[in-house]
């Protein structure tokens, strides 16, 4: 049953919450997991030619994330808006938002393959700290890889329109085609057995492509099924790129910080960006599965907004706090009995390994903080929460984590350094989502449109 229909006759408001996050969240978690476990299968196959492609990888697979990362909006504020309009019972409104939104992400891919081709030297160089084999490995691999941007925008897109009228298992299917080819491409791309080339770190770029493009195909003809106008209508666009507005500054902070820690670790060394590598992708692994709440959250509390249901909304944001802590503490027990294994599976290179412990134990200590901090993020986004999370994100980044990266640059402080800046980052994010989250200021019920 839809999440609108009959909310004033539940006596219980936070029991269907159970049904629709399981029924939401399981297709989400395998979408949100898709794309990062891809990531770490890339960063194992390249991981075995050498402490430098790896490292030219994560400079390079660092910069494309700005692509996806830093206009989230695209998937999360379409899933927002197309929330509210499905819980207000306007399906078609809904989808139409998901027209525009694609039309963005397709205007906005082209802007970045053409600039990211004139920048992508100079920009690789200096988080390198510099001319150098790292550098060059990462500027081979980011040309390649960048005609891929229109194609990510686009899933986002589709992600974001579907999730709001509720349809993840769709969203699944996709994704999960599209990265399944490029981790069957990738080792034979790159290692080239039988008759085929070797392409080596160049390969990984050309099986990501490969991927992201049966992926935004399936998104596209998923959108031509639903018969609904075609045409970019300018009122939409501008609205959405209002709400986008506060995500994009929200995920500057988040990519701002992440490239300082990633030039920072250059600068120590081959081993130790390497290293940050392979934890950071753990942590983006890790991140994107404990949002598969959230992503079930957001389309809920939207829905549940959307049709006056405010009670509703709250006992969701109950639900999915305590959901997410407990898979949170689950995490730090499952990592922390990983620290002798799993570090091999990406890398054999004896510096590298040496390296791991440093950020390994971070990574593990802030598992229940992220649980808990992804899950209210996803409901306050789903609310159109999105000025509140930009403010307490930059004041995050200003205050904890961009101080820190540039201090251990200064006084040596190495890796240890980079993940207490993270450490501070998630903590003063956690008290800020916390606090909004008991006021109960978010839940302003009602379909909107602008």
């Amino acid at each position: 049953m839809p999440v609108s229909e009959g909310d004033a006759a539940q006596p219980k408001a936070e029991e269907p919450g159970v049904r629709e996050l399981v029924r939401l969240g399981l297709p989400a978690l395998l979408v949100l997991a898709a794309e990062p476990l891809y990531l770490l299968v890339d960063t194992a196959v390249v991981g075995h030619l050498g402490a430098v492609p790896l490292a030219g990888l994560a400079i390079g697979a660092v910069l494309l994330a700005q692509v996806s990362t830093q206009l989230t909006f695209l998937s999360y504020g379409t899933t927002a808006r197309a929330a509210r309009l499905h819980g207000a019972g306007r399906r078609r409104d809904a989808v139409v938002e998901g027209v525009q939104s694609t039309w963005l992400a397709l205007t906005i891919g082209l802007l970045v393959v053409l600039i990211g081709q004139l920048v992508a030297a100079p920009v690789a160089r200096a988080l390198a700290g510099g001319e150098g084999p790292v550098a060059s490995a990462a500027v081979g691999w980011l040309r390649i890889a960048l005609f891929g941007a229109p194609l990510v925008l686009v899933t986002l897109a589709g992600n974001g329109w579907m999730r709001g009228v509720q349809d993840t298992a769709r969203p699944m299917r996709y994704v999960l085609f599209g990265n399944a080819l490029s981790a069957v491409a990738c080792p034979l791309l790159v290692y080239g057995p039988g008759p085929l080339p070797a392409l080596g770190l160049e390969g990984s770029a050309v099986a990501n492509v490969a991927g992201q493009l049966i992926g935004a195909g399936l998104f596209l003809r998923a959108l031509l099924v639903e018969r609904v106008p075609f045409a970019p209508v300018p009122a939409l666009l501008k609205a959405q790129l209002t709400m986008g507005r506060d995500l994009v500054l929200r995920s500057l902070g988040f990519q701002v910080c992440f490239l300082s820690a990633a030039a920072v670790a250059a600068r120590f060394g081959a081993a130790s960006i390497a290293a940050h590598q392979v934890v950071l992708q753990l942590w983006n692994f890790q991140a994107l599965v404990l949002d598969s709440l959230a992503i079930a959250a957001q389309a809920l509390v939207g829905a549940a907004l959307g049709g006056g249901g405010a009670d509703r909304a709250r006992a969701v944001a109950a639900r999915v706090s305590r959901y997410g802590l407990i898979l949170g503490c689950g995490f730090a027990v499952l990592f922390a009995a990983l620290v002798g294994v799993l570090p091999r599976v990406f890398t054999n290179d004896p510096d590298v390994l040496a390296t791991i412990p440093v950020p390994w134990w971070f990574f593990v200590a802030l598992q229940p903080i992220a649980g808990l901090v992804f899950a209210l993020d996803g409901v306050l986004l789903g609310a159109g929460d999105a000025g509140f999370l930009r403010t307490w994100t930059l004041i995050g980044a200003g205050v904890g984590f961009l101080p820190l990266i540039w201090a251990s640059l200064a006084f040596d402080w190495g890796l240890a350094g980079i993940w207490t800046g993270l450490a501070m980052f998630m903590l003063i994010r956690l008290v800020s989502v916390v606090v909004r989250s008991r006021s109960g200021a978010w839940a302003v019920p009602g379909a909107i449109r602008g």
